[in-house]
């Protein structure tokens, strides 16, 4: 896997084009933002004196991960379409794409059901029909991605074996049913409310998966290096 920090990118490369090491590792910033923002928007209820500052510093990182999501997904595509693409690129951390616009869901549903205050006020319409449009996105991303995997494992015959990247599959999955699940009850929207509640088994499920085919990777010893020719022709030396 490419690992790129976007500002290790751009400040740390002297070689440009940097849109080349774009890759679904960037939408982690995007994830910081919005745990930030969903973080502030769940501790409001248990701190009403802090409302006020609690309310400016959801909105103000939701609204900071819904720009950054736009951005990571712009390099994202333009490195898909600019640059040569081996399938073996596309790897599992692809899915954190889908993941944060479940955590921007989950956030914004958050915001959604805050206290009164100007800033949340100002938004609060806003911000649940922008989180319906971002689950909407997130659902038609989930076979998008399968797809994905079907032509790199299936098509063009990548080994399907375990990486410690497995895991990046596993939190998408997971934030896209609670997405459901907290979108539902905000917006009144029993549908979605219910989907979150059955995607959970299948969130579950992959990560039962891929516990399983981690501790067997754990368990089973690895193939052992074959001797070099040279080695397999030098005679042993008398001491």
């Amino acid at each position: 896997m490419l690992w790129r920090d976007p500002w290790a990118a751009v400040l740390g490369r002297s070689e440009r084009p940097v849109v080349a090491a774009a890759n679904g590792t960037w939408f982690i910033w995007v994830v910081a933002s919005q745990s930030v923002a969903t973080a502030a928007a769940s501790l409001e209820p248990h701190h009403p004196s802090a409302h006020q500052g609690l309310a400016i510093v959801a909105v103000f990182s939701w609204s900071v991960g819904c720009v950054l999501y736009a951005a990571s997904a712009l390099f994202v595509a333009l490195r898909l379409m600019l640059y040569p693409l081996e399938p073996r690129e596309l790897d599992p951390p692809y899915w954190v794409s889908m993941g944060a616009v479940a955590i921007t869901v989950v956030a914004g549903s958050r915001i959604v059901e805050m206290e009164s205050t100007p800033m949340v006020d100002a938004v609060r319409g806003l911000v649940a029909g922008l989180s319906v449009v971002f689950w909407c996105f997130a659902t038609w991303l989930i076979p998008v991605l399968v797809a994905v995997g079907v032509w790199r494992h299936w098509v063009h015959r990548v080994p399907l074996a375990y990486e410690p990247t497995w895991w990046s599959i596993v939190f998408p999955l997971g934030m896209y049913a609670v997405a459901g699940m907290y979108l539902g009850h905000a917006d009144d929207l029993p549908i979605v409310e219910w989907i979150g509640q059955t995607w959970l088994w299948v969130a579950l499920t992959t990560w039962a998966l891929v516990l399983l085919a981690m501790l067997h990777a754990l368990i089973t010893p690895g193939p052992q290096p074959s001797p070099s020719p040279e080695a397999a022709t030098t005679p042993p030396q008398d001491r």
